[in-house]
């Protein structure tokens, strides 16, 4: 019973989440086609958002065939040792201009100064920091500060991204990795994404073996904290 009300959850979800951008993809589209397309003031318009919300689609089909993938090579994944502080480092040149736009300030701190070795598959557990990143800055306030910190737990590292952002209630707390959860439907379809980001993350860490969690205060920020394996050298 739990697996049935499960599947029609999900299914239902997933096609709430479809029928938005397509029902704005037809509007768009049949206004076109009724004598809108000869209009120059609003028919570049009409097509702008037509694709934007075929982009949306795309992202939520991209997403959904991401979880099917990490719920097949559960167990199978092609974990290597690698530098954590390297891929981070990595990943902060290449998000510079998403935290230049809202003038965040993106800190990271590590208690290691050599390289902190650890066992996973490396593209996804960028596709992790990205998420949460992301995550982060999308909620964070402009001119707010994004940290990434390090700690060292015998067998294995936790990773904490934090931010002073807007924060989650202590209600929506508990749902926040569910598929398509959103604690603020309408702002948060207005920013973007699939609503499967954090799900996606809460895959990938525990398909490493590791697990996941959120601190939040409502109006203070949030932190996401997940565990790696420490490379066996």
């Amino acid at each position: 019973k739990t697996l049935e009300n499960y599947r029609k959850n999900f299914v239902g979800n997933v096609s709430h989440e479809l029928k938005t951008p397509i029902f704005s993809i037809q509007g768009y589209l049949h206004t076109l086609l009724d004598g809108a397309l000869y209009d120059e003031k609003i028919n570049k318009r009409y097509l702008e958002r037509a694709v934007s919300n075929v982009m949306r689609l795309q992202t939520i089909v991209e997403d959904l065939e991401e979880i099917n993938s990490i719920d097949d090579q559960i167990g199978n994944l092609n974990s290597v040792n690698f530098d954590l502080n390297r891929l981070v480092q990595d990943l902060i040149e290449d998000i510079k201009v998403q935290t230049e736009e809202k003038n965040i300030e993106l800190r990271f701190i590590n208690p290691s100064v050599q390289g902190q070795m650890v066992e996973g598959e490396v593209e996804s557990v960028r596709r992790v920091f990205t998420n949460l990143l992301v995550n982060s800055f999308k909620y964070g306030k402009t001119n707010g500060v994004t940290s990434i910190e390090v700690f060292d737990m015998d067998e294995k590292v936790l990773i904490e991204v934090s931010d002073n952002g807007i924060g989650i209630p202590e209600e929506d707390l508990k749902h926040v990795f569910d598929r398509f959860y959103r604690v603020d439907p309408s702002r948060s379809r207005a920013l973007g994404g699939s609503g499967l980001g954090l799900s996606i993350v809460k895959h990938i860490v525990e398909a490493h073996g590791g697990s996941v969690t959120v601190k939040s205060n409502e109006g203070e920020g949030s932190t996401f904290g997940f565990t790696l394996t420490k490379a066996k050298i």
